[in-house]
């Protein structure tokens, strides 16, 4: 696999494994360093009744998970914290943080979950349990409309691809080159991107032959611009978006997951992934995710 890091490239920030990284390395590396000197240990359950509230965090600047519209948060998890405080008998108070900084602040018991569209990886699985999976992170790629030239995985060989530098969609290229390699194919050159925008206006002008991200990002592209980009096929096993807890908080996962079982079996959750995402995922996992070995065979990557 031959790698070229783009120039506007940068490492993956602290937190930013498997999100769009902002470029803005110095400041995740602040947040994180504030959040450690305000490290305290993150409450389980019987806490967070006894003080009455349970505080998540989220964002404002990831759709379709979490943005702001007229001052108002909105998207997928708008509707699943209203959800959640139907379902709590506590308070749940939400702290929009900026995606640099918010699961170091989670981890560091400044939050009891972070409320956002992160990735399962297994650097995160380190430091965080997973809740049953929301929705599937199954890597697609993405090429520009009308491009007959790329269909199945064969067609991609050679090819010039475009991903964020550092990030859960990078680490798992092997698996497509795996996939091409069966059919006598090769991996082309890989252009390492700080930001998803940067690498989607690359392919649009011809630099790039296609892209890689995760199916909910790809199908809102496609949605929002299908005379420019159209979706092709998947490049790797499964992947999960979930909410993560600090480990060491049993109870709390235990709650999180009546709360999914509650929404899968009420039909809300089918509704909102159609609603927000644009399809339903019927076939993810219905238990925490709380180890690599879990993780790498719900997944198909043994």
């Amino acid at each position: 696999m031959r790698i070229k890091t783009d120039a506007a490239a940068t490492a993956a920030t602290v937190s930013g494994t498997g999100r769009r990284s902002t470029g803005r390395t110095f400041f995740a590396v602040a947040a994180c360093l504030l959040a450690a000197s305000l490290t305290v240990q993150a409450a389980d359950l019987a806490e967070i009744e006894k003080r009455g509230t349970m505080k998540v965090a989220t964002e404002d600047d990831y759709a379709p998970f979490n943005y702001i519209v007229d001052g108002k948060p909105t998207g997928f998890h708008a509707d699943m914290l209203e959800d959640l405080r139907k379902y709590a008998k506590f308070k749940v108070q939400q702290d929009i943080l900026p995606w640099t900084g918010l699961l170091a602040a989670v981890s560091a018991g400044q939050y009891d979950v972070a409320f956002t569209g992160a990735l399962v990886t297994d650097d995160r699985l380190k430091t965080f349990d997973f809740t049953p999976p929301f929705a599937s992170a199954q890597h697609y790629y993405v090429k520009r409309a009308g491009d007959g030239r790329l269909g199945d995985i064969p067609t991609l060989s050679g090819k010039t691809v475009g991903v964020q530098a550092g990030s859960a969609l990078l680490a798992r290229l092997p698996e497509l080159e795996k996939m091409l390699a069966k059919s006598g194919g090769k991996l082309g050159e890989v252009v390492q991107y700080q930001s998803y925008p940067e690498a989607y206006a690359d392919l649009a002008n011809g630099r790039l032959d296609y892209v890689v991200n995760a199916v909910i990002s790809v199908n809102d592209l496609v949605k929002a611009r299908p005379k420019v980009f159209a979706k092709g096929v998947a490049v790797s096993g499964n992947g999960f978006a979930a909410w993560p807890i600090p480990k060491g908080n049993p109870a709390l996962l235990k709650f999180m997951t009546g709360f999914m079982d509650h929404e899968r079996q009420s039909g809300r959750l089918a509704e909102l992934q159609k609603k927000w995402f644009g399809e339903s995922f019927p076939d993810l996992p219905t238990v925490p995710i709380t180890s690599v070995d879990q993780f790498h065979k719900l997944a198909g990557m043994e």
